[in-house]
């Protein structure tokens, strides 16, 4: 059961930046992508400009700017040259993601509490901006707790730990339980609650079961299954879930 009365899609676009850049060409086209992902039901498009841009580049950062229509956010490392770019598009929402070169994909939350005078300080920066900011964050309470102490007003809980588990599995129930604690939480604090990273057509009717969430982000499954039955099936089908 969906306890979200309006729960928003935003689909992350990245790999189809990623297959353009496997042979640095200039298909396919994410700007094509933003758009088709609207018109199929997406309530906005995500994308994330990383440091070292191994698929979104700074073309496409402006190019998108010109024509989303709904929710446009930028996941972004707490880096200045980022946020350089951010304050020129002024997109809807910043979402601060940690990252690490090696990685393939973001590989957890941010460490607020180890690294809270940073991240205080460069909230401050975005604010200044008015810009609207959101710290990608594990389901830990502690660390909810500290990003509220530091300024936050918004969340993203990484689901990877519960969608990398089998569903309907012991350890899958126990992330999900570990998600939905941290979401109670966050909002009965104050904190406007998103999620995503992992979440698929399997593993996402457990999701809905949390309340008080805002948005989910989810690319990489929606991209993924796009290849097999295109992109407006692809988004779709996700938002029928949603609905």
């Amino acid at each position: 059961m969906n306890l979200n009365k309006q729960v928003l899609l935003c689909v992350n676009i990245d790999h189809v930046a990623t297959l353009r850049q496997a042979r640095g060409g200039i298909y396919p086209s994410v700007v094509e992508a933003a758009q088709l992902t609207e018109s199929s039901g997406a309530d906005g498009i995500t994308i994330h400009l990383r440091e070292d841009r191994r698929h979104i580049q700074d073309a496409d950062v402006f190019q998108l700017k010109e024509i989303i229509r709904g929710r446009y956010t930028l996941e972004m490392a707490a880096s200045q040259e980022i946020l350089e770019i951010a304050k020129k598009i002024k997109p809807d929402l910043l979402t601060i993601v940690p990252e690490k070169r090696q990685e393939l994909t973001t590989e957890g939350g941010l460490n607020v509490i180890g690294n809270a005078s940073e991240l205080k300080e460069f909230l401050l920066e975005v604010k200044k901006a008015n810009l609207q900011a959101s710290l990608f964050i594990d389901p830990d309470l502690a660390t909810i707790e500290k990003a509220r102490e530091i300024g936050a007003s918004r969340i993203e809980l990484h689901t990877g730990k519960y969608a990398n588990c089998p569903i309907n599995s012991p350890e899958a129930e126990s992330e999900f339980q570990n998600l939905k604690k941290a979401a109670e939480f966050a909002h009965s604090i104050g904190f406007i609650v998103n999620a995503g990273h992992g979440l698929n057509l399997a593993n996402l009717p457990k999701i809905l079961q949390i309340p008080n969430l805002e948005e989910l982000h989810i690319g990489h499954s929606i991209i993924a299954r796009a290849v097999i039955v295109g992109l407006n099936q692809a988004v779709k089908e996700i938002k029928d879930i949603l609905k």
